[in-house]
């Protein structure tokens, strides 16, 4: 899932975890472009892994790549808290995880197919398009939707 050059070689785009990942970037900062990775998760990483927070991404090594990619896909092993993850006991498996690009949008959608499936409030929101989280619905967000008011001769 990543791609290793020759040392002292600087790479100006970096393929991590099905990412493309700029290399002009500092790395801390290179990583939140991978989805599921915010700056105070990729600073952890970044620090876990021992890398050089002043480098770019493009200067690292293949060897400080793996370490990084190995820290953000199993990141309990690595003494990252279970507050820190973003998948907190998982409905099916009650696990705590750490969700990183394509498994963000599965696991989004199975999410939104079980509330569907048992007809929660928020489920029946999400299918018929409307606020899910409580806004007010009078006045805003009439964009994309016909009104339906028609004047009488």
């Amino acid at each position: 899932s990543l791609v290793v050059t020759q040392k002292d070689q600087f790479q100006a785009m970096i393929r991590l975890l099905n990412t493309n990942v700029n290399g002009n970037v500092k790395i801390m900062y290179a990583l939140t472009a991978i989805k599921g990775v915010g700056r105070r998760y990729s600073n952890l990483v970044c620090k876990k892994a021992d890398v050089d927070m002043s480098k770019r991404a493009g200067e690292l090594t293949g060897e400080e790549l793996e370490r990084l990619v190995e820290i953000i896909q199993n990141p309990l092993q690595y003494k990252i808290p279970q507050w820190f993850l973003n998948r907190q006991k998982d409905h099916t498996t009650g696990k705590y995880s750490q969700l990183v690009s394509n498994q963000v949008h599965s696991t989004l959608r199975e999410d939104l197919e079980r509330m569907k499936k048992m007809r929660v409030h928020r489920g029946l929101r999400h299918v018929v398009g409307l606020r899910v989280r409580g806004q007010h619905t009078k006045t805003t967000g009439r964009r994309g939707r016909t009104v339906g008011v028609t004047k009488k001769k």
